[in-house]
């Protein structure tokens, strides 16, 4: 068996890693959206670190020469009509067939001499997902606003869905076959990460972590990330899946909510009843026994949502057993 993440916590030498993924079919998938400036270099760097490997391009409707300079690089360039980054990823899994995916932006930040090491901890311990946790190089690679929105979604998924990440935004993950062919993949934009990360936690999948450098981008190129417009669409997609993943607690909160308004409401009502034996606010009366019964069909809701999302749960495990781990494949090629 390899034991191929002892050899370095960072990187290996490319003879190496050539040697330790024989046998392995390996795909890097860049998503890539008018990144002329960087592209080229970063396939040339991804064919260094990882001679082994076919390197895709998906261009999503570029207004520059990306796709030119990708394939003059050497990578296998196609395109994704549909925009946003979510719906490129959606494609890459749909489309590409290997044992193990690398995917990185196309904007030259990552460190691709880290590859290797994120492809050794899935391979050495049989997982399906490695997340490089960024560790910022240069003062302009991660901006303030982005370093704070990265800290509070990633808190509100740990509290929601399991601490077991530091850097759900991450755009830099080696995965599983069996991980890319049970993911869904409804995301449109940059919220997929965040998908990406609570599909492994609910399937309780083997995943990991790894250091890797972060640089700033390279003069032409510029981030297509929007402070506020992506946030709130990473929040509202914390949100919805913490609907259909957790919807017991979701409509649990919910009752509880209304609860305390109904009860508030009632107070009052109830105490000038025993004092006087009436009910002289009667429209207030009415109102606590609608937003209490409201309540209660909300928990009723979340019980039987709860339910649903159990047997979807148990379908798509299923779904992520009939592939193979990447530890099966290499044992069924000696």
């Amino acid at each position: 068996m390899h034991s191929i993440a002892k050899m370095s916590n960072s990187t290996l030498p490319t003879e190496a890693a050539d040697t330790a993924f024989a046998g392995l079919e390996i795909a890097v998938i860049l998503p890539c959206y008018n990144e002329e400036a960087a592209i080229g270099t970063v396939v040339t760097a991804f064919r260094k670190e990882l001679p082994q490997a076919r390197i895709y391009v998906y261009d999503n409707n570029s207004k520059d020469r990306t796709s030119a300079v990708a394939a003059a690089a050497g990578a296998i360039v196609r395109k994704e009509t549909l925009q946003g980054k979510g719906n490129v990823v959606r494609r890459m899994f749909a489309d590409i067939d290997a044992d193990v995916y690398l995917m990185c932006d196309g904007d030259i930040t990552y460190d691709a001499a880290s590859a290797p090491a994120l492809i050794a901890k899935l391979v050495d311990e049989n997982m399906d997902m490695v997340v490089g946790c960024r560790v910022d190089t240069e003062v302009a690679a991660y901006r303030a606003g982005h370093r704070f929105g990265n800290a509070l979604f990633t808190g509100a998924v740990a509290r929601l869905f399991g601490n077991r990440f530091t850097d759900i935004l991450s755009g830099y993950r080696a995965f599983s076959r069996r991980y890319v062919k049970s993911f869904p993949a409804l995301s449109n934009g940059f919220e997929i990460e965040t998908e990406l990360t609570v599909h492994a936690l609910e399937l309780r999948m083997p995943i990991g972590e790894i250091d890797t450098p972060y640089g700033a981008r390279l003069e032409g190129s510029t981030s297509k990330l929007s402070t506020y417009r992506d946030g709130f669409r990473i929040l509202m997609m914390i949100t919805k899946l913490f609907k259909n993943e957790r919807p017991l607690a979701f409509f649990a909160l919910i009752f509880g909510l209304l609860s305390l308004i109904a009860t508030g409401l009632a107070i009052p009502v109830l105490v000038t009843y025993f004092e006087t034996g009436l009910v002289p606010r009667l429209p207030t009366a009415v109102l606590a026994a609608s937003v209490m019964l409201l309540a209660f069909l909300s928990l009723t809701c979340g019980l039987i949502l709860d339910t649903v999302t159990h047997g979807r749960r148990e379908l798509k495990r299923l779904a992520y057993l009939t592939t193979p781990s990447v530890r099966a494949v290499l044992e069924k090629d000696l």
